[in-house]
């Protein structure tokens, strides 16, 4: 007799999404067609049929991972931890050819440390293996097919699976990063927040090797974020549908289109990152009608009634220590003098430089890039 786990009998699932992006998430979970949609810190319930469980994993541009909890317990010790996690029947979701990884949040319990947390439910499943078939799973803390997620919070366990199969923000159109890449779903969001849909051409003068360019790309030809990915952790759930899973990539990859020529436009004053840029273009079949210019933004003589989306450098991106006050306060001259009937979205990784722009924005929101507090300002500029 087959286990009904949690998400089955629930149909509940959480996805994790950085702070500050819960409101969008919540409104992209929406359209994918999730249900009872509830923010938490840094996450997301909701409600959702195995059709919509894997067209949000396949076509989320925002979210980072789904977990499909599989059993929530009361916990106060790690032995106890352990005894419960290997009662879990987990020859039902994969077996000893597959490896796996566990990863692990605790906060306010008993069990203080979650390293440790994690290694007494990584013991469990191995052990629950090797006294059920005398064999092992390996453990593959990298690149595993199986990621197992533990969150502790006030004495209470939620063991996961993760239906992602790792986080979502990997794209695999990366072949160059360039220095302090954004990450891509921060870089989505931002073209999100834009509301740029193809109307006018979307500019980014100091673009880097590219992600803004190729999260609006895959925004316009309408190109599932998940696109290139290998599998998904979901294909390991027991009540996986192959052949449901089949026909939601066919319908959302039906949608894809192309990308007309100069609708998106990048430039940078490096050229290797301009190289690294034209490289990872070619992981789309449109990549090429993307326009590229090896070019200081200064140089440009006009990006008129247009929407320019750019990261200006910051610390990370320039050499420490060096004070960009003067850089910014040119970002701006450049702005007012030959961006006319444009509309400029910038997102600064460090806020101290938006008061050297000089120009008064529509709006702020804050955004987080790992471990920069960033926002990101809209200017109308006339």
């Amino acid at each position: 007799m087959k286990t009904n786990f949690e998400y089955q009998k629930s149909r509940r699932f959480f996805a994790q999404i950085a702070h500050e992006m819960e409101g969008i998430g919540k409104a992209e979970l929406e359209e994918l067609g999730a249900g009872d949609v509830m923010t938490a810190y840094r996450g997301l319930y909701f409600n959702a049929d195995n059709k919509t469980l894997y067209r949000v994993n396949y076509q989320s541009r925002l979210i980072t991972r789904v977990l499909a909890p599989l059993l929530t317990f009361d916990c106060h010790s790690t032995d106890y931890l352990y005894k419960t996690a290997k009662s879990i029947p987990w020859s039902e979701i994969f077996n000893t050819d597959d490896t796996f990884a566990v990863y692990a949040t605790v906060s306010d319990s008993k069990i203080t440390h979650s390293k440790y947390a994690s290694l007494r439910l990584k013991d469990a499943i191995v052990d629950y293996f090797k006294d059920l078939t005398g064999d092992r799973p390996n453990v593959e803390k990298q690149t595993p097919a199986i990621w197992i997620n533990l969150h502790i919070d006030n004495n209470r366990a939620i063991i996961s699976l993760d239906t992602s199969g790792g986080s979502l923000h990997r794209r695999a159109y990366r072949i160059q990063t360039g220095s302090a890449p954004m990450q891509e779903t921060l870089a989505a969001a931002i073209v999100r927040l834009t509301g740029w849909q193809g109307e006018k051409p979307l500019v980014d003068p100091m673009c880097g090797s590219g992600t803004l360019l190729y999260e609006a790309l895959m925004k316009y030809c309408r190109i599932p974020s998940g696109v290139n990915r290998k599998r998904f952790g979901f294909e390991f759930l027991p009540d996986f549908d192959s052949r449901l899973w089949k026909s939601v990539k066919q319908e959302a990859n039906i949608q894809i289109r192309e990308l007309p020529k100069g609708l998106i436009v990048g430039s940078d004053i490096s050229r290797s990152a301009i190289m690294d840029a034209i490289s990872n273009s070619k992981s789309f079949r449109s990549g090429r009608n993307i326009s590229f210019n090896t070019r200081d933004f200064r140089a440009i003589e006009a990006i008129n009634d247009s929407v320019i989306v750019t990261n200006p450098p910051y610390g990370k991106r320039m050499e420490k220590g060096k004070d960009l006050s003067r850089f910014y306060q040119e970002l701006g001259d450049y702005l007012k003098q030959h961006c006319r009937e444009s509309t400029a979205y910038i997102y600064f990784g460090e806020r101290k430089y938006i008061k050297n722009i000089g120009l008064k924005p529509t709006w702020k929101i804050p955004l987080v890039n790992g471990a920069l507090d960033g926002r990101l300002l809209k200017y109308e500029l006339y």
